[in-house]
């Protein structure tokens, strides 16, 4: 079902209004989809309040990834699939500042890492923070996929983190370019939204959304910067989901079919994000330091997305594949 404009779309317009400043709203009037796109990356110390800001949210990605609430993925991934393997080339594509690639690059298995997107100012911040890392393994490149020179080096391991869900047609950008770059024995690894295009979300998913909003007191649902209460969520219009990105989650919904077509399963981890994403957008602020009562509202969220992904697929997966020889 696609919802052309919903009350969340006026919600959010007048969060990113208070966040971001009316600069930052004018900057979607470019008819330029690049350039529109790049206002959504190339902005630094901007307040928000969404799920991935929580500590437990985080503990709980680790917990599912890896078995393990304080290991991060990139040592669970190194120490499980890379421990053998040394003087690894790894591409990363759609890179934005770079922060997990630079925790791969402190294992001695890379010898290089080239970190690549269209927002320099995001790269500029990845390259500031490398240096300060004294990480020599790592470059940076301002870079469009489709412009993607595929008779450069071939790579030991294609990288998307958060990035492969602004890539249109995805099917042809993992069976076909991604093959040019990626060596036969190469690894494709993702950390990704996976869900709906356009954050189009179904009725049902909405409405256990809501479900979800009802188990969390009024206190703390108070949105950040505003003097307002979430009390319901509506989901993003389509319309808005142009106007701000136009790469966003534009064919999200073919990233696994294409995927697991093309390519072998080494491993995957279902890390949900169908409930918390919506649920906690905005209202993440009140989470971030915890007492008792504010740890038991996470656990019961956790809980209810935990009983929701029995009989629905996750949006968000972690995974590790291999190119099928096939192809």
């Amino acid at each position: 079902m696609t919802r052309i404009i919903t009350l969340d779309d006026f919600i959010e317009t007048y969060t990113k209004l208070h966040q971001r400043g009316l600069g930052f709203i004018l900057s979607k009037f470019n008819f330029n989809h690049n350039e529109r796109a790049k206002t959504a990356f190339n902005h630094f110390n901007i307040a928000s309040s969404n799920w991935s800001i929580i500590p437990e949210v985080k503990s709980r990605w680790n917990k599912i990834i890896t078995s393990n609430e304080e290991m991060e993925l990139e040592d669970f991934t190194v120490n499980e699939f890379l421990k053998n393997r040394k003087n690894l080339k790894m591409l990363s594509l759609g890179s934005g500042n770079c922060g997990s690639e630079i925790a791969f690059a402190k294992h001695p298995n890379f010898d290089l890492i080239l970190c690549t997107d269209i927002a320099e100012k995001r790269l500029e911040t990845g390259k500031k923070n490398a240096k300060l890392a004294g990480l020599e393994n790592i470059k940076f490149k301002v870079q469009d996929v489709n412009n993607l020179d595929t008779n450069e080096t071939k790579y030991d391991i294609v990288y998307f983190k958060a990035s492969l869900h602004h890539f249109k047609n995805v099917e042809k950008l993992v069976s076909k370019t991604l093959a040019q770059v990626l060596k036969p024995n190469g690894l494709l690894i993702i950390n990704e939204y996976v869900g709906p295009s356009r954050l189009q979300f179904p009725k049902h998913q909405i409405k256990a959304i809501n479900k979800a909003l009802d188990l969390i007191p009024k206190p703390y649902r108070k949105r950040f910067k505003l003097d307002i209460y979430k009390n319901k969520v509506y989901g993003p219009g389509w319309l808005r989901m142009i106007l701000a990105d136009p790469s966003e989650c534009i064919d999200s919904k073919n990233i696994m079919p294409s995927i697991h077509k093309y390519y072998n399963t080494i491993y995957e981890a279902n890390y949900g994000g169908n409930i918390l994403q919506l649920a906690l957008k905005d209202i993440s602020h009140h989470f971030i330091d915890l007492d008792k009562d504010k740890k038991n509202v996470l656990d019961n969220l956790f809980n209810f997305e935990d009983c929701y992904l029995k009989n629905h697929k996750s949006d968000f997966i972690f995974g590790i594949y291999e190119p099928k020889l096939s192809n």
